[in-house]
Parts: C-alpha cells; sequence; structure tokens
C-alpha cells in the first residue's frame, strides 16, 4: 500500500475541496471496496478524504410526490429494513438483502455501492494488464477466464461487469444520483450514472472527479405488489451474481400497464431496453410474451467463450422474473432456492 495524506473534512463543500485538491485523491465512506483495492495495489490515492462523518447524509427523507431521498453515507442495512422504503419500494429492499453479507452490509454505504469497481479477476491482480487500470495495456479477459463477464455492452477494450445488486433495483425504478461539486448540485438519472467501457473502461461513471455524491432520490412510489429481484450466483451464500434480474409490473387488470426490467451480472452497468418494456404494455402477462421480450432484451448478446452460457441463463432468468412478478411471489433472499 502506498503512503497517502489524509483529511477528514467538517461539510459536502469542505470535502468537495478536498477531493478536487488532487488528482489522485479518493473518497472513503464504507471503505468496503476501496480498502481492499488499496490492499492490493490497485487503487493508489495519495489523497483520502474521509466523508464517513459529513452531516446531513445519513438520512432518508420524504421528497414531494411520496417519494424518498436516501442520503448517501445511508448504510446498505438501514436502507433495506428502512420501514418506508420496505412499504414504498419493496424491490429495492428485496435487492440490498440480495447482495453481499449482512456485515458488509451493515458497513457499506448508499454512495459507496454505486461507486464500487468491477471484480474482474484481471482488474484485482495489478501484475496483469487490464486496460481499467492501465488504458491501453489491453484486456486478457476477452480470451481468457471470463466466466462472470459480460455479455451485452462489451467493446474490444473491456468486458467487466458492474457488481451491484442495488444499482440493478435503482434503475427499474429510474431513481436520480444527486451530487455536489465547484460548479453546484445536479441530478443524474441513474441509466446515465454508469458507463459503458468503449474506448474509456478506466471510467465506470460520468460523476466528476470533483464531485461528491449526496443522495439518491426514488420517484413516487410504484410497483409494490408486482415485483421480484432474481439473483443468479455460483453459490447461494455470499457470491456476486453472474446474472440478476430486477422486475416490476403494473398490472392493469388482467393485462400489464407498465413494465421495468433491469438486469444485473451483464454489462458494464445495469441493463435496460425501455422497447422491450413497451412490448409488454397492454398484453396478458404469459410465457410467451415474457420469451419475446426476452430476446428483445438480449438482442445482441454475445459470450466471450467461458461465459457463453450467460446469454441462455440471461433469457431464462428474464421470462422467471417477469413470471414471479406478475404473480406477485417475489424471490425470497432468505430463502434464495429459486422459485
Amino acid at each position: 500500500m502506498n503512503r497517502f495524506s489524509y483529511a477528514r473534512p467538517g461539510s459536502v463543500a469542505d470535502a468537495i475541496r478536498e477531493v478536487g485538491s488532487s488528482p489522485a485523491a479518493k473518497i472513503l465512506a464504507g471503505g468496503t471496496n476501496l480498502v481492499d483495492l488499496m490492499k492490493y495495489n490497485v487503487e493508489r490515492p495519495t489523497h483520502l478524504v474521509d466523508v464517513s462523518r459529513l452531516p446531513g447524509l445519513k438520512e432518508i427523507t420524504e421528497t414531494e410526490g411520496g417519494g424518498l431521498r436516501i442520503g448517501a453515507l445511508v448504510t446498505n442495512t438501514a436502507a433495506a429494513y428502512d420501514p418506508r422504503v420496505q412499504e414504498r419500494y419493496p424491490l429495492l429492499s428485496s435487492t440490498i438483502l440480495a447482495g453481499a453479507t449482512a456485515q458488509l452490509r451493515n458497513a457499506a454505504t448508499t454512495g459507496g455501492n454505486l461507486m464500487q469497481r468491477t471484480r474482474c479477476y484481471y482488474f484485482y491482480d495489478a501484475s496483469t494488464p487490464c486496460n481499467k487500470r492501465v488504458p491501453g495495456s489491453g484486456c486478457p479477459a476477452l480470451h481468457g477466464v471470463n466466466r462472470i463477464h459480460a455479455i451485452l455492452g462489451t467493446s474490444d477494450k473491456c468486458i467487466a461487469t458492474h457488481p451491484s445488486d442495488m444499482a440493478v433495483a435503482m434503475a427499474a425504478l429510474e431513481a436520480v444520483v444527486r451530487v455536489s461539486g465547484p460548479r453546484g448540485e445536479r441530478g443524474i438519472p441513474i441509466a446515465e450514472f454508469h458507463r459503458l467501457p468503449g474506448d474509456t473502461p478506466e471510467r465506470d461513471t460520468n460523476l466528476g472527479a470533483d464531485e461528491v455524491i449526496t443522495a439518491v432520490d426514488l420517484p413516487e412510489p410504484r410497483f409494490t405488489t408486482h415485483y421480484t429481484y432474481l439473483k443468479l450466483r455460483d453459490r447461494l451464500s455470499y457470491a456476486f451474481a453472474l446474472v440478476s434480474v430486477a422486475a416490476a409490473l403494473e398490472m392493469d387488470g388482467g393485462t400489464v400497464g407498465e413494465a421495468r426490467i433491469a438486469l444485473g451480472g451483464v454489462a458494464h452497468k445495469p441493463w435496460r431496453v425501455p422497447e422491450a418494456e413497451a412490448m409488454l404494455k397492454g398484453k396478458v402477462p404469459d410465457r410467451a410474451a415474457f420469451e419475446r421480450v426476452a430476446e428483445r432484451i438480449l438482442q445482441g448478446a454475445k459470450g466471450h467463450g467461458e461465459n457463453d452460457f450467460k446469454v441462455e441463463l440471461a433469457r431464462r432468468a428474464i421470462v422467471r422474473a417477469l413470471s414471479q412478478a406478475a404473480a406477485g411471489t417475489p424471490q425470497s433472499q432468505t430463502d434464495k432456492r429459486i422459485q
């Protein structure tokens, strides 16, 4: 681990100044990802900005229209078990509980969860090339060990996936990430927050280098009955998703009024295809309709050898998740066996 300076600002304004003071500054909150990366010599910050005690960022507050604002320092546990989140956004609560372990959820924060980095084996191994760590050095995963890697939105520079569960539900719910920087405050729709790798895989998000996440806004409550988060992984205990699906439906009698579907474990960001969701509007929620939607969502999906199975796994997962959502029988995150 390299030497670094340390600051614990007392306000968001101070935090913005500190993080903007050095191009190699990093924000430290729960530390559940950054500290590991520092130990592996993957991240080498010269200045750590500890925001864990900033006032006003650990609360969940009401917004207009019955929505909620989740502070950036709200722990995953606090968000998942907040009665308002459980009642108004059960999809989000369920999704958070599908991720990590209870101990990690107690430390991990809302903002940090969104900012966590890929779990690609090559990214974590500082002795190997990796375009995310060293742009232009290459992507060994393209023709190497890539069982956990992306099948959608890839480039010849990177096929890594984003590991967050929480972000998948937030994508389905169309949350907005609130950030502050030297130029003031702004909101970034969750669909625009994370990036596809393209030619700049080292950039995971559209957050400015001198900006700080302050909160996540959830819109007015919807999808409180017909929803599910289905997470498929190599083992039922602590593991990242091979494929996950957040599915939410609003029913209009016997047909679908609106649908939201977001995938995790398949791309560099949570994957949504609004055109596919629109295909369900006014349709009877049956297997045939779900299979057509799955085909549209996975249009262009491609494996890279060891992860070829993910294309079919994702197709089946979408169908199963939509079936669970339509029936109003969400996947249990306690008994994790697939229903």
